[in-house]
């Protein structure tokens, strides 16, 4: 495993993550995210993301005591924690980045995480209601009480990050230092386009979800929704057409015999195709048992073999039904 700087932040990050969306309280218990959990942190991980609405906040209550039963050194891992939606129903509760919701809400995380701090937060989604020098004062707050050390954004527009980075620099404020967007094969135009000169102007580093596109890139959906899938919850039915798309399930198949000329599987090939990325710090992996977790992270030994032109070649395949 190699440990990449988030952005210009000094802060160093396992290239390859583990991530608690959907299976924390919903398909995994406590003892399946500590074995999950230990599997990725022998692997060398060192980042574990979270957020205060996965589960209504359950997923931050089993990473507590999974963390808490591990007993691990706290110098050594990163923990992240996301707000906006919340999981309660006051009108200062949910849906916002107020300067109130925030202040609470990280004392809320906190304590289901059974942690002093969190390493990482990020502003789950932007609030077009409330001021976004509201939130960043609010985010620097957080930070200056010593409740979280660097925080980010999740799914902004580059003018929403530039603005936040902008009022923060004016200010002399905790600037935003990265974004945690959605980047796979088939959904590539936001990281490599929109953000482009974020990069540059403020060395924005990025900690990016759904490598696999929700399964997509699993290959598990050519022939329908298995019974046991993430696509079979009824609460991620909002999927099912993205899954069950034949052109792309199709380019799926052909990405899939690259896969193993690689000698590896379609899953590891489309994690080391995203960590390929420089301007990506880590890519967040998921999975609800722990010989998942041990395929996935040996994505990190199929990283060399993706040379420039194998790269292009993938990108020939997949063009004609990305979200360009």
């Amino acid at each position: 495993m190699q440990y990449r700087r988030l952005g210009r932040a000094g802060l160093k990050v396992s290239e390859l993550s583990f991530g608690s969306w959907v299976t924390y309280g919903n398909q995994v218990d406590t003892k399946a995210a500590i074995e999950c959990m230990a599997a990725a942190w022998d692997a060398g991980v060192n980042f574990f993301d979270n957020a205060e609405v996965y589960a209504a906040g359950e997923s931050e209550r089993i990473m507590g005591e999974a963390l808490k039963k591990l007993g691990w050194p706290r110098q050594r891992y990163i923990v992240s924690t996301k707000f906006y939606w919340g999981i309660a129903d006051g009108p200062n509760e949910k849906n916002t980045l107020n300067r109130k919701y925030l202040t609470q809400a990280i004392d809320g995380s906190l304590k289901r995480l059974q942690l002093d701090f969190v390493d990482l937060v990020y502003c789950h989604r932007p609030d077009p209601e409330t001021p976004i020098e509201e939130t960043v004062w609010a985010m620097h707050d957080m930070i200056r009480q010593g409740k979280a050390l660097y925080w980010g954004t999740s799914e902004w527009s580059a003018s929403e990050i530039m603005a936040a980075w902008q009022i923060a620099e004016r200010h002399h404020l905790a600037k935003p230092v990265v974004e945690q967007p959605q980047y796979h094969l088939f959904h590539r135009r936001r990281v490599e386009s929109e953000y482009r000169h974020l990069y540059h102007d403020i060395g924005m580093g990025l900690t990016t979800w759904s490598p696999l596109a929700s399964g997509l890139l699993t290959g598990k959906y050519r022939n329908g929704v298995p019974k046991d899938s993430r696509g079979a919850l009824p609460r991620m039915a909002f999927l099912l057409d993205g899954l069950t798309d034949k052109a792309r399930n199709g380019v799926v198949q052909t990405l899939e015999g690259v896969a193993k000329e690689l000698g590896c599987t379609l899953p590891q090939l489309a994690i080391a195709w995203c960590a390929k990325n420089p301007h990506v710090s880590s890519v967040i992996t998921g999975a609800s048992r722990p010989e998942q977790v041990k395929e996935n992270l040996k994505a990190i030994d199929v990283l060399p073999r993706l040379t420039p032109m194998l790269m292009d070649r993938i990108l020939e395949i997949v063009a004609p039904h990305d979200d360009r």
